[in-house]
Formats: C-alpha cells, sequence, structure tokens
C-alpha cells in the first residue's frame, strides 16, 4: 500500500475533452458502407454491408425463414396489458412482495415490514438468468431464476408524496427491496411455479455483507466504519444488468449507486473530491434521502462508502452460503451486464458497458484459463487480469487501450498511486487515455453463432449540444433519441486480442426517419424500435432486443423484437412482445430448449403514484408491482418459430 501524501495534484486538472462537431448521418453511412480500408485487413470481411435493393432481391419467398424467425409482427400498443405475437402466452411467474420463504406472509401493500421484504422477491427486477437444476444440466424446465433488483420508486410503493417524506422503517424496506434474489422455479405442465421452501432461495440486499476481492482489497479508500480493514463492505444495490458465468455464478453489475449518497461537497480529500465529481456523487441531498435515517449514505460522515459501490458482484445461486464477491479488478463505473466468454486458448473475457452518457466500453481478460472440470476452481480466476477500455477510430478498427497502472499516464503525477486508484477511479484513467465517449452503453453480449459482439448504446440526446462532443462514427448523431447498436469483431475472432472491427449494426428510430439504418435492410418492412437496453441471443444467433424508453421517444409502450444477424433477413426487426403504461422490458432470458423465455417487466406505472396508479398490472387492483413474467408458445414451440 503506498505511503505517498494523497494531496499532490489538483482534483480538477484532469477533465474529458467534448470537442469535435461530427458529421452529418448520411455521412457517416456512406463512410461505413466504403470500409475498403478495413475490409482489406482481412478479419472484417463479413461486416460489408449489403445496400437494401440488393438485400430486397436476396429475401427469402419461402413461408420458413432460414433464421427460424416466423412469428407474427404485432403492432404499436398503448393498452393496459402485455401484448405478444398471436400464438403465444404469458404467464406472470413472480411478482415484488411475493414471499420466497415459507414462513413469510403474502404481500400486503397497507403492511409492509422490513422484515417481510428480506424474504420477499425485490422490487424493480432487471437482469434475469435462468440457471438450470442441476448444476450442468441443460434442463429447460426446472432451475432458478437469478434476479437483480435495481432501484425503488418509493412513491409508488407508500402513500408519500416525495422521498423525503419516507419514514425510517419505510427506508428500510427500501434498503431490503434492492440488491439480489435467487428462487427455485419449475414448470408443472404448461405454467412455471415458485418453489417457496426451496434451501436456494436467497435475498442479498443493501444490507447484505460482501467480500472486496482484487486489487482495490485493503485499499484506504476502501476503509469504512463498519469494516475498517477495507476487505468487506456492506450491501448491493443499484443491481441493473447481469452475466452468467461458465461455472454457474452471477456477475451483477451495480449501476446509479450515486444516487443514494449525499454531501459530496463535504469531501476534504482531493482525491475523493475529484472522483465525487467523475461519479455524479450530489453536493447536497442524495435523490431517495436514505441519508435522513441510515448515517452511512451521508459522505459527511462516512467519506468512503460510496467507493464500496459500483462494481460487479459475484454471486453463486448454486450455493447460498458463499459470500458474495465485489470484483474490483473489473473496474467501478456504472455496469451495465458484465457479460463472459471463454477464447480460444481457455481464457474468460468479460464485457461490461458503463451507462451514462458519453462514458466508455470496458473489457476485462483474465490471466488464468478456465477450468472446465472444477467450477469451485474458478471462484477468483477474474481477480487477475488485464482491463481495457475502448476506443473506436473512425475507420472502422478499433484498439482495446489497457486500464493499467504506470501504463502511460496513469501514474502518481495524474493520481493514480496504485491499481488500487485505477479501478476506484476508472473513469478518469478511461478520460486519461483517450477512449472514446459513447451514447450510453449498456448491455453488451456475445453471439453463439457468430461470436460477434453486439454493443448496445440506449440514447444520448446530449449529443452535439453547446459544450459536448458532436456525432462520430460510432456516435452517428446529435440529439440521439433513440439509440443503436455496434457490431464489433474482435481481430482473429479472438475475445483476447486488443483490436477490432466495427460496424454500425443498427440505428434507431422510426423507418421512416432517413437517419435510421436496419443493417441495410428496406426500412419498409421493419418494425419501429427506439431506445435498446438489453439483449440476448437465441439458439440461432438472431437478436433479441428489449428496450427502455420508448414510451417518451415513440409515445410507444417498451417492447420486445428480434432481428437476424446473417443472411438475406439481417436487419429484419420486428416487434414480438409490448409491456403496459411506464415500464420498461429488461432481463431477457431463453431458456436452453429455446421454449421459454423470461422478462422483467420494471417499474409499471412510473409516472403515477401509490395514490392513483397508472395501472395495477398484474393484477386486478391496487398498486402496481414489478414482475418476471414467462412466455410460451401456445403449441409448445420454440420461441419465435
Amino acid at each position: 500500500m503506498s505511503t505517498e501524501p494523497r494531496n499532490h495534484y489538483d482534483p480538477d486538472e484532469v477533465i474529458r475533452s467534448t470537442e469535435g462537431k461530427g458529421d452529418a448521418f448520411s455521412e457517416v453511412i456512406s463512410h461505413r458502407m466504403s470500409r475498403r480500408d478495413v475490409l482489406r485487413t482481412g478479419f472484417s470481411a463479413g461486416l460489408l454491408m449489403l445496400g437494401g435493393a440488393s438485400i430486397a432481391k436476396m429475401v427469402s419467398t419461402s413461408s420458413q425463414s432460414p433464421t427460424g424467425l416466423n412469428f407474427t409482427p404485432i403492432s404499436s400498443h398503448t393498452g393496459d396489458s402485455i401484448l405478444v405475437s398471436k400464438g403465444y402466452g404469458v404467464q406472470t411467474v413472480v411478482r415484488w412482495g411475493d414471499p420466497m420463504n415459507p414462513n413469510c406472509p403474502e404481500f400486503n401493500q397497507t403492511t409492509q415490514t422490513a422484515e417481510q421484504q428480506a424474504h420477499s422477491f425485490g422490487y424493480n427486477s432487471d437482469f434475469v438468468g435462468f440457471l438450470p437444476l442441476p448444476f450442468g444440466s441443460k434442463n429447460s424446465t426446472h432451475g432458478l431464476l437469478a434476479v437483480n433488483f435495481e432501484y425503488v420508486n418509493p412513491e409508488m410503493m407508500f402513500p408519500i408524496k416525495e422521498a423525503k417524506d419516507l419514514t425510517e422503517e419505510q427506508v428500510q424496506i427500501c434498503t431490503e427491496a434492492v440488491g439480489f434474489g435467487v428462487i427455485e422455479i419449475k414448470k408443472v405442465g404448461a405454467e412455471w411455479q415458485t418453489i417457496v421452501d426451496s434451501q436456494f432461495n436467497t435475498r442479498w440486499t443493501a444490507n447484505s455483507k460482501m467480500r472486496v476481492a482484487g486489487p482495490a482489497a485493503g485499499s484506504d479508500r476502501m476503509k469504512t466504519a463498519t469494516h475498517p480493514a477495507g476487505d468487506h463492505c456492506t450491501g448491493t444495490m443499484s443491481n441493473c444488468s447481469a452475466g452468467k458465468t461458465p461455472w454457474g455464478t452471477v456477475l451483477s453489475g451495480e449501476e446509479n449507486f450515486q444516487d443514494l449518497f449525499a454531501n459530496g461537497a463535504t469531501l476534504m480529500d482531493a482525491k475523493e473530491k475529484r472522483s465525487a465529481k467523475r461519479y455524479g456523487l450530489p453536493d447536497g441531498d442524495s435523490e431517495y434521502r436514505w441519508e435522513q435515517h441510515q448515517s452511512r449514505f451521508n459522505l459527511a460522515l462516512h467519506p468512503n462508502e460510496a467507493n464500496t459501490f459500483g462494481w460487479v458482484v459475484e454471486i453463486d445461486p448454486y450455493d447460498p452460503t458463499w459470500m458474495p464477491a465485489k470484483r474490483t479488478s473489473l473496474g467501478r463505473i456504472r455496469h451495465e451486464a458484465a457479460t463472459t466468454h471463454v477464447t480460444k486458448d481457455g481464457r474468460v473475457v468479460m464485457y461490461s458497458g458503463d451507462d451514462a452518457r458519453f462514458e466508455y466500453v470496458y473489457k476485462f481478460v483474465c490471466t488464468r484459463a478456465y477450468n472446465s472440470t472444477d467450477r469451485k476452481a474458478n471462484r477468483d480466476i477474474l481477480d487477475e487480469g488485464i482491463l481495457y477500455v475502448a476506443k473506436f477510430n473512425d475507420d472502422g478498427s478499433g484498439v482495446w487501450l489497457p486500464l493499467v497502472h504506470g501504463h502511460g499516464p496513469l501514474t502518481a503525477e495524474n493520481g493514480f498511486d496504485n491499481q488500487a486508484d485505477v479501478v476506484i477511479d476508472v473513469r478518469i484513467a478511461a478520460d486519461l487515455l483517450g477512449a472514446t465517449k459513447m451514447d450510453r452503453p449498456e448491455d453488451i453480449e456475445v453471439n453463439p453463432v457468430n461470436e460477434k459482439v453486439y454493443i448496445v448504446c440506449t440514447n444520448n440526446v446530449d449529443r452535439g449540444k453547446d459544450g459536448k462532443s458532436g456525432p462520430d462514427k460510432s456516435n452517428p448523431r446529435s440529439d440521439n433519441k433513440h439509440g443503436h447498436i455496434v457490431e464489433v469483431i474482435e481481430a482473429g475472432n479472438d475475445h483476447a486480442a486488443t483490436t477490432f472491427a466495427w460496424e454500425l449494426f443498427l440505428v434507431c428510430g422510426d423507418p421512416a426517419d432517413p437517419e435510421t439504418y436496419y443493417a441495410g435492410f428496406p426500412k419498409s418492412q421493419v418494425s419501429k424500435i427506439s431506445c435498446p437496453d438489453n439483449i440476448c441471443f437465441d439458439a440461432k444467433g438472431n437478436l433479441w432486443i428489449a428496450t427502455d424508453g420508448q414510451t417518451k421517444a415513440l409515445k410507444l409502450h417498451d417492447g420486445f423484437f428480434a432481428v437476424p444477424t446473417e443472411g438475406p433477413e439481417r436487419g429484419k426487426l420486428q416487434q414480438f412482445m409490448a409491456a403496459v403504461p411506464g415500464a420498461e422490458v429488461c432481463g431477457p432470458e431463453f431458456t436452453p430448449d429455446g421454449k421459454t423465455v423470461f422478462l422483467a417487466i420494471q417499474h409499471p406505472g412510473e409516472g403515477s403514484t401509490y395514490d392513483k396508479p397508472s395501472t395495477s398490472w398484474p393484477d386486478k387492483k391496487g398498486i402496481p408491482r414489478p414482475s418476471v413474467i414467462a412466455i410460451t408458445k401456445d403449441d409448445g414451440g420454440i420461441i419465435g418459430s
């Protein structure tokens, strides 16, 4: 641990550039379609875009698409129920407040308690992972649902006007409603049922003890009043998307932790003041006002507490007794997803986006190879390796820049005394390396068929504003209300490579808008889509997209869409499902046989209140309850077929 003085630099010295006015969208697309310089490198020929007219001639005339996508697309939806393609059914599997313990009472909105919430399904599910039972099997009718609980809507949970009105008991309920949970489920006939007395059912909340692992463990900056050694911390919260590892654990990403802390202006240490500014910690009151009843959220009293959040947390759904670990080697950002992939030489790679405007895309490459025969041997594999941040070049090439102490500007002169400082303030480190500022990079997934990497950029209405970065080739629009998806091929198709090629796959919005792009497919044949958020793939490599923000951007409910990534129908995006008022759709997850898809319906009725809810979904009366649903085909077939 460094003993050098920590206040030897100006905390405002390192700032991010906002220069650059960008190109017109038509110039971007023209440039992307003429990337002969990149194509000559030999590893990105598969990214050549076909013009719309050429594709139209190639579209199959058969009634059965070679992609396996033969469902009837739905039209736009603004109703108060889940709408799904004809021939499919929807079931609510588990709601906020449903018991996860046989001794826990049924949910009652007027008699909520913190003790009850600690043993019940949490609020605002985001990531949903299905892990078959037993471990290692492909069982598609019996398994564990591993679910993130991202944040709370207090004005919809309780009869209050705003967060400052929360009582001490209500704050405690909120802290127990967030975090992570595992619940056993089984398909009986056509219906999924929860196993309330399962040995696997577990909740981890904002009050659970966690282990700190990796380079930040034991750092002075991680030491708190409750955990003075800095090798443990209290709680996980703001858990947004996540990822499953090959050894059966889940990597849960902590995202908007900054909203929970107060009084950043009171921080005295120069390094902490710089960090608080860069991570958006408020100078005064927090958004949720938890600090009124729990002092650890008050930075004036606990200046290091915020440093213990913003990490990827590894949780073992198959072993409830194992203490979750915050993998600090993966960097501290507003994590959206933590997707793993095994390289040709057996190493594990993790991709993650920093979900904020003008933030970055990250990758971590493990040093040690994955052990496929001993799952416990992989438990600390994510503590050793190299963290990278992406730079997207205008010619369609890219490079992964290493975030390693002593590399380039990542030295004590710039406030990085060791690797702990690099991972705690990885945003600042990425600024110094000149990474590419993206339009809210969210979910990042690897296509299991073509092994390309798909990066979802949800939106960025600040791009091109005065004092902000303008459009560039990888973020092609000013005032980007609708978002886009970038397709990446790692050099040599090796996910541990340090260079890559990239291409725009979708530029979302109303197909009638000339600034939209659907991989070159004729736009008269596609559905509207805006604000892509979470994604997944089916067995044929088709991309499925859940959205968050269509209500504002298109005046339509958020939904779930499918689009082929290869072949003559590449880019033919069709809507499969639509949600209810105020809700986003997230956490898409297929069972191994592809016959069930789980979706989280988050914050239904958002924008309304406890006293005047805009919907009572999924029930017929009462306040709305965020839930996980299952969609199956009426004939028992594969989803999308």
